[in-house]
């Protein structure tokens, strides 16, 4: 069975590392698909590794053409989405397709893939320690920062709508837990 792990979370909540974790431990199981942004690459990103960098014009083409799964405007003018292509090159390769991706974009995949798909939604502990991880993070201006915080209180209130929730707070347990939800996951017709 083609199946999909969904992983979403308020940004700084540690998706990525989680993500990047077991990509790392189950690579002949998992492959990750590479979202489609909007957004200018950070420092130290590649073009089709960690996003398809498009400009908005391209974006757009590309939703008229249905080639997204799903897509939304996560940040006023900055659109995230996923291929179709990259999840089909994914199972091409027999591996389960593991996404990172906003809170609105795990659910429309969940509801399209349903028992297909494991939906996972990665929590920090407080408010408090989220905004603490971005502050280090330091990729975002101030106003960028309280625009963050206010999404991710609006993101966790989706997290009951997730197969399971996973708080992120001393990351080897973090690790654990979620190895064991999508090694069970992967085993289970």
């Amino acid at each position: 069975m083609e199946k999909l792990i969904i992983f979403s979370a308020p940004s700084g909540s540690g998706k990525t590392t989680v993500v990047k974790h077991l990509l790392s431990v189950m690579k002949s199981k998992l492959a990750f698909s590479v979202s489609a942004t909007t957004r200018s690459p950070r420092p130290g990103e590649l073009d089709g590794r960690e996003y398809h960098f498009l400009e908005l014009d391209d974006f757009r083409k590309k939703i008229k053409a249905g080639e997204f799964l799903e897509h939304e405007e996560v940040y006023a003018g900055i659109l995230y989405g996923t291929l179709m292509s990259e999840v089909r090159k994914i199972w091409s390769e027999s591996k389960a397709v593991v996404f990172d991706v906003d809170v609105k974009g795990g659910l429309n995949l969940k509801r399209q893939f349903g028992n297909q798909a494991l939906a996972v939604f990665l929590r920090p502990p407080s408010i408090d320690i989220l905004m603490e991880r971005l502050t280090k993070r330091s990729t975002e201006v101030e106003h960028q920062l309280q625009e963050r915080i206010a999404k991710a209180n609006y993101e966790l209130s989706f997290e009951n709508q997730y197969d399971t929730v996973v708080v992120n707070d001393k990351l080897e347990e973090t690790f654990a837990t979620c190895e064991k939800l999508v090694s069970d996951f992967l085993t289970n017709p």
